[in-house]
């Protein structure tokens, strides 16, 4: 019989990005940014048809798509080779070649807001003139006038809801990403949405259900966000509806059905509900996937969702009533399917303090299994690993690694308080969580002391030189991804609208200057002992290049094991298929090198 060999690098990795999507109004067209021809692009599929085309070429990441009510054109956003800075383009409705219609300077950000019902008129957020902050336009597509609606102070500011006769507005101002207050504004007139704007809460998603009522989620005086209400006539906040345990994450609005959907966090995985305004009853949905990444909610009723699950790429589903769902596209891995790729274990385990840390734990399959494990800290570090497919995991995994990736204190879905834990402390109790982890892998028989590896990208790079300087008699070899490798410059370099927030989110670098040198993997060249591949994009701007290059040339400096590759066209992550592809692949070489070698002293 005929033998094949083993999925090879590039076949895990021919899955597709699919990062965000729209429906039209008629719901006859769907338009979804994928890299199917392997840079970032506009793809279309004219349902019930799903044969997808090319729908609007830029070779560029995408930031939102949106149709206009009558379907005259498309509007959609574009940074440059991940830069980040996105400007709005306009597309002619049957496709074409983007056409700048809000744009600017190279270095400036324009982020779509809203469109009014009769596509006249685009509301728009830009740093133009105020890029700490930010500035909130509207634009009269008929005449070309453009008028300043709200100049952002003390902090970024954003323009989240247009109410239907556009007068009335709703803005959010970050404080920190556990910090972000709302206001409603009209006739020049602005009100908190809740109580006291003082305490330190997250408001977002709001929605108008009429020009005076508002729905939106918060977690002001909770520990998981939930639904909350704002008449404007009688100025009241009420807390409308919690779901014990779960953290809503969105909120859509069915207006001819007077409903509203919700997407709430459940831990590692998402769940959907159908909540009733008129009688108050909340329905549970079923979801087609673990992960939800976006939801559309249309007029008729019918949902779109684009999400993921563990061993299924991002992929668009629709269902009529939130009970039978079809799958609209087919992203899948290339030979590979979804049995023979691993689920990961649900495990918790204490942690320096005795606080419970969750963690998924992907076994290598007995067949594959090298013995070696990879420790991947997540990136946020206000986020969490979730049961979500990452090309990387099943593809080192097919190659016998198992992985293991801790929501040390800081992730998301535990409780705001669990969130805030990392604030002004991203060195100590989430490095001492992680250690915890890797001391219960080897408790527990899991892991050799021999045979473990170090993997983590963006704050999970910044955790993977921390533990290698404090920590590498663990390791065997680390992989940094862009990760901050000096607090004093990184807090220096992020975007502009960031910097408001990284007082609370990181601290003073004057005032915490102890605490800064403590916690800079810098601080720790002496330690960093272990082999390194270092990767970088050229353009990304939130950990800037010079992040890496310090860290690099001062471990060459020490005559230390160091490989460093350098994307000129990427940003904080890999927008192109080819890049990708070969920076996994390289990570797969590097390892390799290290698998039977003894542990370096």
């Amino acid at each position: 019989m005929i033998q094949f060999p083993k999925p090879t690098v590039e076949q895990f990795f021919r899955t597709y990005a699919i990062t965000n999507f729209a429906v039209s109004k008629d719901e006859k067209r769907l338009v979804f940014s994928s890299n199917l021809n392997g840079k970032m692009n506009l793809w279309a599929m004219d349902l019930p048809d799903r044969y997808p085309y090319l729908f609007a070429h830029h070779d560029q990441s995408c930031s939102f798509i949106k149709f206009d009510t009558e379907n005259r054109f498309v509007l959609a956003g574009f940074d440059n080779d991940g830069d980040e800075n996105h400007h709005i383009y306009a597309i002619p409705s049957d496709g074409g070649l983007p056409q700048a219609l809000i744009t600017g300077e190279v270095n400036e950000k324009y982020f779509f807001s809203h469109l009014s019902d009769d596509g006249e008129r685009i509301y728009y957020m830009t740093s133009e003139e105020n890029p700490s902050f930010l500035n909130a336009r509207v634009r009269n597509l008929k005449d070309g006038s453009d008028k300043l609606l709200n100049t952002g102070k003390v902090s970024p500011t954003e323009l989240a809801a247009v109410s239907d006769n556009e007068d009335v507005f709703v803005y959010l101002r970050a404080s920190a990403n556990t910090y972000v207050t709302g206001v409603v504004k009209k006739n020049g007139e602005e009100h908190s949405l809740t109580p006291d704007p003082k305490k330190v809460h997250v408001t977002f998603d709001p929605v108008f259900v009429d020009d005076t009522t508002i729905y939106f989620v918060t977690d002001y005086e909770s520990e998981y966000s939930y639904v909350a209400k704002f008449d404007l006539n009688t100025k009241q906040f009420s807390s409308e509806l919690m779901i014990d345990q779960e953290s809503v994450q969105s909120l859509k609005y069915n207006k001819k059905q007077n409903v509203l959907y919700l997407v709430t966090e459940d831990g590692v995985s998402d769940r959907l509900y159908r909540y009733d305004l008129s009688n108050g009853e909340l329905e549970s949905l079923t979801l087609p996937v673990d992960v939800v990444s976006q939801i559309q909610v249309t007029q008729s009723g019918s949902l779109y969702v684009l999400g993921i699950s563990t061993t299924v790429p991002h992929n668009i589903y629709h269902s009529e009533g939130g009970e039978k769902w079809e799958s609209l596209t087919n992203n899948t891995v290339l030979g590979v399917s979804s049995e023979d790729m691993v689920e990961p274990d649900v495990v918790s385990y204490k942690s320096f303090d005795g606080m419970e840390i969750e963690a998924l734990l992907f076994k290598a399959k007995p067949e594959n299994d090298n013995g070696h494990t990879i420790f991947w800290p997540h990136g946020g570090p206000q986020a969490a690993e979730r049961k979500i497919f990452r090309s990387m995991f099943q593809c080192f995994i097919n190659r016998g690694y198992s992985v293991f990736a801790p929501n040390f204190r800081g992730s998301t879905g535990y409780g705001s308080s669990f969130v805030k834990l990392v604030e002004q402390d991203w060195g100590e109790g989430p490095r001492l969580d992680c250690v915890a982890g890797i001391e219960w892998l080897f408790a527990n028989n899991l892991v050799e002391r021999d045979k473990l590896f170090l993997v983590g990208g963006s704050y999970g790079g910044y955790m993977t030189l921390l533990l290698h300087g404090r920590h590498s008699e663990y390791f065997k070899a680390c992989v940094d991804i862009f990760g901050p490798s000096d607090l004093f410059t990184f807090v220096n370099s992020v975007p502009p609208h960031w910097k408001p927030i990284m007082d609370r989110w990181l601290g003073d670098p004057e005032r915490d200057k102890e605490r800064f040198i403590k916690d800079s993997p810098v601080t720790y060249l002496e330690g960093m002992s272990k082999p390194m591949l270092v990767i970088q994009g050229a353009k990304d701007p939130r950990v800037v290049k010079k992040e890496s290059d310090q860290i690099v040339a001062k471990l060459q400096e020490n005559g230390r094991e160091v490989e460093y590759l350098v994307l000129e066209d990427e940003g904080h992550g890999f927008s192109k298929k080819e890049n990708e592809i070969n920076v996994y692949a390289r990570m797969l070489d590097f390892l390799a090198k290290y698998q039977d070698k003894e542990q370096y002293v």
